[in-house]
């Protein structure tokens, strides 16, 4: 399996490149090609240009060479892997710039027009979401109603054709023990192998 791995966290050595290395490392264990980006590390460009807010036409070739990179990346994988925290109820910028400008009319989805139904072009059958978060489940449920589980479940990933979304949510992170971090980055490593295995 050809496995995409993306990390958007700004600060080396936080628990999410923990977590990212943790899935890397799993994954490469298990025989899969895996594809790493640490999206911050690398200085993924997150602003979309004037020219690429098509959201109909098959977009034109990326003005820039990374960004046309992730394009390309994006069309063969199998499955994919989302590290990041939760912050403000959204993924950092870098990630949600990811979004907009890598999951394009033409790579990732085809409309008809504007108001039709999409149809998803990835070949990525399946994604792992895990999230960071210093809210306790109970108020991201109850009160904010756990915006990021709409994000990817509802609103980008079954956009682009991926129809099986899993979600691990770690928290609360800065009053976490390093056991709980032990035993949190033992539950990544297995959600990864189950995702390898379909």
């Amino acid at each position: 399996m050809r496995i995409g791995v993306y990390l958007a966290h700004p600060r080396p050595g936080s628990f999410n490149h923990a977590l990212f290395d943790a899935v890397a490392d799993e994954l490469r264990g298990r025989g899969c090609e895996v594809i790493a980006h640490d999206l911050c590390g690398e200085g993924f460009p997150p602003v979309l240009t004037a020219g690429e807010t098509e959201t109909v036409r098959a977009s034109d070739e990326a003005p820039d060479p990374q960004v046309a990179l992730h394009r390309a990346e994006v069309a063969t994988l199998d499955a994919l892997v989302f590290v990041h925290p939760n912050w403000w109820g959204m993924p950092p910028a870098v990630l949600t710039g990811w979004v907009q400008r890598v999951l394009v009319p033409g790579v990732a989805y085809k409309l008809g027009s504007a108001d039709g139904e999409p149809v998803g072009l990835l070949t990525a059958g399946r994604a792992l979401v895990l999230n960071t978060s210093d809210t306790p489940a109970d108020r991201e449920e109850g009160e904010f109603r756990d915006p990021l589980q709409r994000v990817w479940a509802a609103c980008v990933l079954p956009y682009v054709g991926v129809d099986d979304v899993r979600r691990v949510v770690f928290r609360t992170v800065t009053d976490s023990t390093e056991q709980e971090r032990a035993e949190w980055l033992r539950r990544a490593r297995s959600e990864a192998a189950a995702l390898a295995s379909g």
